[in-house]
């Protein structure tokens, strides 16, 4: 598309966590003349030069033609839809993540799209270090028993294939640590803490320690800087490949601790997974104890690659997200779409 009109990027998951972030920020970006959010619902929100259409992945109506039409004249898909639940059905997650991301990519070819920009995870790295960070080049087998991190393992070796027949097509991965902002707070407690945890129980003052878990040691990234990272990709003419996304410092339960003014108390990992087992096995919690293994093997990212090449840096400390995580946390925050619809419990 001619720079007189600027760019058209379509953005499937528009609605979540990352999609809002992504879709807000193209939208306020000079370089692009249209935006086209994919979701399953419709959001009552409206930013600038963006139009919605309602697609669900897991459909067989939503076949490769169909979404070859949406695509259709587009400069970049960014790829960032994905189900996190339910944790106890991995059949569902696998038709939506995993087949619903195989259409999308299916798609993408049909359509001539020239760059494709897709949402990969730290959680797809094998197990690593804990005590110094890993480049991309870090084997990606993901944890077999995470469903989250088995189906994101699946996906780099889908997209293995596709850069293989499709040459053509630039095409980016993305590998950021844990994501959080303000507006995602309520989403995430539903997702992970369960619909009914009280959001007023992440006061520090009602927490009579903080579990200090052996090898719970992981890095996190304010969701608009993950964002400003996808647009960066969709516009560089030279950015492949994979590219890791992390805020420092690394959070364990020390930093924790120090953010809150709450002791942490060492708890043994076979403690603590049984713990989240039943929990898990009640349907008490949403997480289940197979993330909870996979994400003390997750290595710390080393994130020159993204710096150099895309010219990213973070714009917050991990310190910083998570204390805006938890303020809106404990307010029940949210936005007007579907996933991160704001609901404060307790």
């Amino acid at each position: 598309m001619s720079s007189t009109t600027g760019s058209r990027i379509v953005v499937t998951g528009a609605t979540g966590n990352v999609g809002s972030s992504v879709v807000r920020l193209l939208s306020e970006d000079p370089q692009v003349g249209s935006v086209l959010g994919l979701a399953r619902r419709i959001p009552g929100w409206k930013p600038a030069k963006t139009e919605w259409a309602a697609v669900d992945l897991t459909s067989d109506r939503a076949d490769q033609t169909d979404l070859a039409g949406h695509f259709a004249a587009a400069d970049a898909v960014v790829h960032l839809a994905w189900a996190f639940q339910p944790t106890h059905d991995p059949a569902t997650t696998w038709r939506t993540n995993v087949l619903g991301s195989i259409r999308v990519f299916d798609a993408v070819a049909a359509a001539g799209v020239p760059a494709l920009v897709h949402a990969s995870s730290v959680g797809a790295y094998s197990p690593g270090p804990k005590d110094r960070a890993v480049d991309e080049s870090w084997p990606t087998h993901g944890w077999p028993d995470a469903a989250y991190c088995r189906e994101k393992a699946y996906l780099e070796r889908a997209l293995d294939t596709f850069e293989r027949d499709h040459s053509d097509i630039r095409v980016v991965r993305m590998r950021p640590a844990f994501l959080f902002k303000r507006e995602s707070a309520s989403e995430q407690r539903r997702i992970f803490g369960g619909r009914f945890l009280p959001g007023p129980a992440a006061r520090p003052d009602l927490l009579p320690f903080l579990p200090d878990v052996p090898g719970l040691r992981a890095q996190a990234l304010h969701t608009d800087d993950a964002a400003h990272a996808y647009r960066l990709a969709a516009h560089s003419a030279d950015a492949r490949g994979p590219f890791n996304l992390a805020a420092d410092p690394p959070v364990d339960a020390r930093l924790l601790s120090e953010m809150t003014g709450t002791r942490p108390v060492r708890l043994p990992r076979s403690a603590a997974r049984s713990a989240v087992a039943a929990a898990w096995g009640l349907r008490l919690l949403p997480a289940s104890p197979h993330l909870f293994d996979a994400v003390l093997g997750l290595p710390l990212m080393d994130c020159t690659r993204a710096r150099v090449e895309l010219g990213w840096r973070p714009t917050r400390t991990a310190t910083e997200v998570l204390e805006e995580f938890l303020r809106g946390f404990q307010q029940g925050a949210g936005a007007d779409t579907a996933p991160l619809r704001g609901r404060k419990v307790g």
